[in-house]
């Protein structure tokens, strides 16, 4: 029997790993200017964890954890976001002490799991990369994760790309505002879809963010969440706005937008691509926003808190539906054809001896003849390859053939052993000028 991976998942084959490599090598040098760490939580975290901090009502807890009970009947869950298991670290290795740089910037990169119907783009694994700001009240610190994402997305070469924003208040607000919601969709609830029924009481901002039509329809003409907004909630997101302003951002306001999950508060924001690729569609590629309270929640101190995530499926359809061609891989520098059982040993001690110098080399295990040895240092894109047969061997030398410019020589094998980096240097200089 032939086994298959589960559904949902995918097995990233070499060849296209390394598109994944140059979006995380992307991620790492760009959040480094902005001075963010990288941290990394465990894969599964207590169930509490993701419950208390996403809300039991989201469709995240209700529907798609993967949660189960360990062999100590404790209740654990593969991690569905990657937010909450920060927060968790946050507090439980106190990294809101006083010895500790104000605001704590983080990043994380990884896996998350959550069961749903996979379609393009989504998966049950799927990968994040996202960061968190601990600790600063200002809204200039949310102007600079944002800038931060969409910088991200300009040095992949993302051009069509806008930044849509909202605020939801404070938790008082949202309370007001979920009320004068509930009263307007209460005399609709028959035209609602199943789906925001079960909503309606339970988490009535989700509504705003149903996909059926009908739905679309009906809070087309509901409140607006901004005019719930107390003066100072306000305040903030006019401040965000004139920050945005000041850096001369394009931006839209979309009072409709919520998160699905709970422990957002104050400014939210998706990162949307209208790329051509996408064939008119109008995609969310990355999205967060302000969670003041969540350090609390998970028996912290009072500390804000601002943080994104995208999705790294979502951003190499994002590079194709803008057909970017991602940097080519490093080629082999130096390949070493090896003919004759004799000289396998030395064959070895050349590409570990050419390593070592810090090139890359690889050589022929598969005992090919010499024409099927060159065809694959072509194939790898080698600059020089190396040729030791048996007379070569025996006389203690090596052929050196450039690839580019088909130049030959003969050297010794202690010069290859001792000096090679400068006969590389040497060698592949020649078929640059």
């Amino acid at each position: 029997m032939a086994y298959q991976k589960p559904k949902g998942t995918a097995d990233i084959l070499p060849g296209k790993v390394e598109k994944w490599q140059f979006i995380e090598a992307t991620a790492r040098s760009l959040f480094k200017t902005y001075e963010f760490h990288e941290i990394r939580t465990p894969i599964f975290e207590h169930y509490e964890v993701i419950s208390r901090s996403v809300g039991d009502t989201t469709d995240i807890v209700s529907k798609e954890m993967y949660d189960f009970k360990d062999k100590g009947d404790r209740h654990v869950t593969l991690r569905p976001e990657g937010t909450a298991p920060i927060v968790r670290s946050f507090v439980e290795n106190k990294l809101f002490g006083p010895e500790h740089q104000k605001p704590y910037k983080v990043y994380y990169m990884g896996p998350m799991f959550r069961y749903e119907r996979p379609q393009a783009g989504r998966f049950r694994q799927f990968h994040q990369i996202g960061a968190e700001v601990f600790g600063s009240n200002n809204p200039a610190t949310d102007v600079e994760a944002m800038m931060m994402a969409m910088a991200f997305y300009r040095q992949l070469g993302v051009k069509h790309i806008r930044l849509v924003v909202n605020s939801l208040g404070s938790k008082e607000d949202r309370l007001t505002y979920r009320q004068a919601l509930i009263d307007y969709l209460e005399p609709r609830t028959a035209e609602l879809s199943h789906d925001s029924q079960k909503r309606l009481h339970d988490n009535p901002l989700r509504v705003l963010d149903s996909k059926d039509q009908k739905d679309q329809e009906i809070v087309a003409q509901a409140p607006s969440i901004l005019d719930y907004l107390s003066e100072e909630s306000a305040s903030f997101f006019n401040e965000v706005k004139t920050l945005l302003e000041a850096l001369e951002v394009p931006y839209e306001i979309d009072h409709r937008m919520v998160r699905g999950l709970d422990y957002y508060n104050h400014t939210i924001f998706e990162i949307m691509s209208d790329a051509p690729g996408f064939g008119g569609a109008i995609t969310t590629i990355c999205a967060g926003g302000r969670y003041d309270g969540l350090v609390e929640e998970l028996g912290g101190p009072e500390t804000a808190g601002f943080g994104f995530a995208l999705g790294v499926e979502r951003a190499l359809i994002t590079l194709d539906a803008e057909g970017i061609e991602v940097p080519a891989t490093p080629t082999v520098d130096v390949y070493v054809v090896g003919l004759g059982e004799e000289t396998n040993l030395e064959t070895l001690k050349l590409v570990q001896s050419i390593r070592q110098t810090g090139l890359v080399a690889e050589r022929d295990f598969m005992s090919r003849k010499v024409k099927a040895q060159f065809k694959t240092a072509n194939k790898l894109q080698a600059k020089l390859v190396l040729t030791l047969g048996e007379t070569e061997l025996a006389e203690g030398n090596v052929k050196v053939k450039n690839m580019i410019t088909g130049q030959e020589e003969t050297l010794s094998l202690q010069t290859i052993h001792t000096d090679f980096k400068k006969v590389f240097e040497t060698l592949t200089s020649e078929s640059t000028n």
